[in-house]
């Protein structure tokens, strides 16, 4: 880096081999030490500024703000956490001058809806604000969605829900929306109504009615929850640098917000920040209306970290607990399902389909049929794959897996075929679904068509074992015996048991277990 002679090399390296471990923590305080003894250097400042945002060291990141704003390299989102800043402080200069730099950047859209806020903050009308806006895209929506946020603030109730259904009607499954209309209503002698936006079983939302209270309207409220909601639209789409910042913000306006805490969390995973993330969902405590869904993150970042006996304990512990929902108990039965207990996981799953009841889709009766299968219940596990299908007569990863099925026993070939054409058709390139394809014609009989297929999943995916040994087969088959054995080869590098035995038999006697008869 430019200023390493300056900077503190050994913290600098040190912070570096810390971030990429995910180790955001140890990575702040090593930029942090970087930065005290280079304070002017860009490299360190964006680098410190990034991994405090995500550690929750919100004075080194303003501070590393600070530098690259002072050398006109800030990123936009700096911006962001000045402004929050500055309404938190009540500074109404800074708070403009953190506006106008939102509103001149890529994140210009989040400025209408913001500066609306501020004029109801200040006695002024908002109104004006948003509807002198251009509206595209996200901005569109956020202005739709806050308008009727401000009309319910504005005590315009017949004018805010009739602004509330529309908003709605563009996103109904919006917890965000929800909460935080409902919020607005508890404080305008709404609570029915409030509670009625809140309905259903899930237990999220039952937290959310049984600890529902006013909000006091104002821009700390509109701000939060703006970039909240943005943090959760946000969700998957490799912007977790982004979501990192709109949560710490959000957060520091609303420190009690467990909901912009779970997307912290979420983000912070994405970044691999596992401890870090595992922190933050530590401090949602069971009487929030989100801790079943941290508990469900808290699992899943267990099973990306590789601690399957953790996971399988927390999901065991959320799965049995007073109002557990169909949903917690397929998460369990996945973990048990991951670790080859199908016969358990069977179970659950069809406690899940039951629970479900009319609701139920095309994955509830794939991961019961799936886990049946797997279990060596082909009887019991059939109907509730070909309901499956029946369900999603054009998803491919319901067609491949009846069809793949019935191919492995020899069985209804000509129907199982159809099947994985239909899938193959539908995601021709899915290696998975193209060695499916193959397979079904190998068995059938159909070499010709079959070889092309299996070479081709080979190429798209070279190390699954599955698909070398089926190309063996087929090679061994057609005669091209070195081919075999060097795809045999291929397939026992990680083969494990069963397999591996049996691939070891093909390659010391060049005999295929599996034909087109069996």
């Amino acid at each position: 880096m430019p200023g390493a002679a300056r900077a503190d090399l050994g913290a600098y390296v040190k912070a570096r081999a810390a971030a990429a471990d995910g180790a955001v923590d140890a990575a702040a305080a090593g930029y942090a030490a970087a930065l005290a003894a280079a304070p002017g250097d860009e490299v360190v400042a964006i680098r410190a500024y990034r991994n405090a945002l995500a550690a929750g060291d919100l004075a080194l990141a303003r501070r590393a703000a600070a530098v690259l704003v002072r050398s006109d390299v800030a990123p936009p989102d700096t911006a962001i956490l000045a402004f929050a800043d500055a309404i938190k402080a009540k500074n109404k200069l800074a708070a403009d001058d953190a506006l106008g730099r939102i509103g001149a950047g890529p994140l210009d859209f989040l400025s209408p809806v913001l500066r609306a806020w501020i004029a109801f903050d200040r006695g002024g009308d908002p109104f004006p604000v948003l509807d002198n806006a251009t509206e595209s895209g996200l901005s569109r929506r956020y202005i739709a969605e806050h308008r009727a946020l401000l009309l319910l603030a504005s005590n315009r109730r017949e004018e805010g829900l009739a602004a509330l259904r529309a908003a709605m009607g563009a996103d109904p499954g919006s917890i965000d929306l929800r909460w935080n209309a409902a919020s607005l209503l508890a404080g305008i002698g709404e609570r029915r109504v409030a509670l009625e936006l809140l309905a259903g079983d899930d237990p999220t939302m039952a937290g959310l009615r049984s600890g529902l209270v006013a909000v006091r309207p104002g821009a700390a409220f509109g701000t939060s929850r703006l970039l909240t909601r943005l943090a959760a639209d946000l969700q998957g789409q490799e912007t977790q640098v982004l979501a990192i910042l709109l949560a710490r913000s959000a957060l520091s306006l609303e420190p009690g917000d467990d909901r912009a805490r779970l997307l912290l969390a979420a983000a912070l995973s994405e970044e691999s920040a596992f401890d870090r993330a595992q922190l933050v969902l530590g401090t949602i405590k069971p009487a929030s209306p989100f801790y079943g869904a941290a508990v469900a993150e808290r699992i899943e970042l267990r099973r990306k970290q590789g601690d399957s006996a953790q996971a399988l304990a927390l999901a065991g512990s959320l799965a049995t607990a007073r109002g557990a929902s169909e949903r917690d108990l397929r998460r369990y039965a996945d973990i048990l399902s991951d670790q080859g207990r199908d016969a358990e996981a069977a179970k659950l799953y069809a406690d899940a389909l039951a629970r479900a009841g009319a609701a139920a889709n095309w994955v509830h009766y794939l991961q019961l049929g799936g886990s049946l299968e797997r279990a060596g219940d082909w009887a019991a596990a059939l109907p509730h794959l070909r309901k499956a299908v029946e369900l999603a007569p054009d998803e491919p990863v319901a067609l491949n897996y009846l069809g793949y099925a019935q191919v492995e026993r020899g069985e209804n070939l000509t129907e199982a075929v159809v099947l994985l054409e239909r899938a193959s058709r539908l995601r021709p390139d899915d290696p998975a679904i193209t060695d499916s394809l193959g397979w079904g014609y190998y068995r059938s009989g159909d070499l010709a068509r079959a070889l092309p297929l299996l070479e081709r999943a080979a190429q798209g995916q070279p190390s699954s074992v599955t698909i070398n040994e089926h190309l063996g087969d087929a090679y061994w088959r057609a005669g091209r015996r070195f081919e075999a054995r060097y795809a045999w080869r291929a397939a026992s590098l990680y083969a494990e048991g069963e397999q591996k035995a049996r691939l070891a038999t093909k390659l010391a006697d060049g005999v295929v277990v599996r034909t087109a008869a069996n």
